[in-house]
């Protein structure tokens, strides 16, 4: 039997432990970033980021949290190609923007630099960022807190509460019970000659899990090619509000608001997330 059989037979018969990881990049990869950069920019897309007209409500609802936005900084975590940043910008924020795909931050240097705005972009892992007290306003939207593991959870927390100044917000959602009820277990199997996985032929096994113990979720993608298989596992974190709320307050933030989205819905709990609005 092939070492990629063998690969195969390992990944169909186990389920894997919970935020697993990923056997290649998944962000910074090559081919997969470039699908990835095209569901960003299309303004009506929402596989990459959510759709431009509620970008900008967000946007706008964010940056009128402080009042007033002159000489205020602003810091996006996972900024991918500057959709929000730009608006950030627009409505009066000195901006910086971290973000893992290397393709993404290129398209947000030149376009920025296409428009003549200043924009920080900076290519590297937002775990990796050591601020002290330079930002008024810190953000991690698109849900991408859930993505993230609980040791990393707490990391990204402690690094944004230390780069924030005093009296600065940390923004950020994540998914609640209304995702998980949802999200439909299954397996599917497809053939393509190219594609979002791999440029080159292959097949695909999409599978999904349920994790009710932990409030887990995970897409699955085995991507089958002549030469190897690849598995990317990509994971999300269901919140109720006594767990989100307890790992922001365990971090040091007060002051937490709730909302049912990023673009200021008050909070009924009924909606698919949850957004935090935390003080130092």
């Amino acid at each position: 039997m092939s070492s990629t059989n063998k690969k195969l037979i390992n990944y169909i018969k186990n389920k894997p432990d919970v935020y697993e990881k990923s056997t290649s990049a998944f962000w910074d990869d090559e081919n997969i970033s470039k699908y990835m950069l095209e569901e960003h920019i299309n303004p009506e897309s929402e596989g990459a980021t959510r759709n431009h007209k509620f970008i900008k409500k967000s946007a706008d609802w964010i940056s009128g949290l402080l009042g007033d936005t002159k000489n205020k900084k602003l810091l996006d975590l996972g900024c991918g190609p500057g959709i929000y940043d730009e608006l950030f910008y627009k409505n009066g924020f000195n901006v910086t923007g971290i973000d893992f795909s290397k393709r993404s931050i290129e398209y947000a240097k030149k376009h920025a630099k296409e428009k003549g705005i200043n924009i920080k972009y900076h290519y590297k892992n937002y775990l990796d960022i050591d601020y002290e007290e330079k930002f008024d306003i810190a953000v991690l939207i698109y849900c991408d807190f859930g993505v993230l593991p609980p040791k990393d959870r707490e990391v990204i927390l402690t690094k944004a509460r230390k780069a924030l100044k005093q009296g600065g917000l940390l923004i950020l959602d994540g998914f609640t019970m209304k995702f998980i009820d949802d999200f439909e277990e299954k397996e599917i199997i497809e053939y393509n000659k190219y594609g979002f996985w791999s440029e080159k032929e292959h097949a695909c096994i999409q599978r999904n899990h349920i994790y009710q113990d932990t409030l887990n979720t995970l897409e699955q993608y085995l991507v089958i090619t002549e030469e190897d298989i690849e598995c990317y596992n990509i994971w999300n974190q269901v919140f109720t509000k006594e767990s989100i709320v307890s790992e922001i307050k365990n971090a040091g933030f007060e002051n937490i608001d709730l909302y049912d989205d990023v673009a200021g819905k008050s909070y009924s709990g009924k909606d698919k997330t949850i957004c935090v609005v935390a003080g130092k």
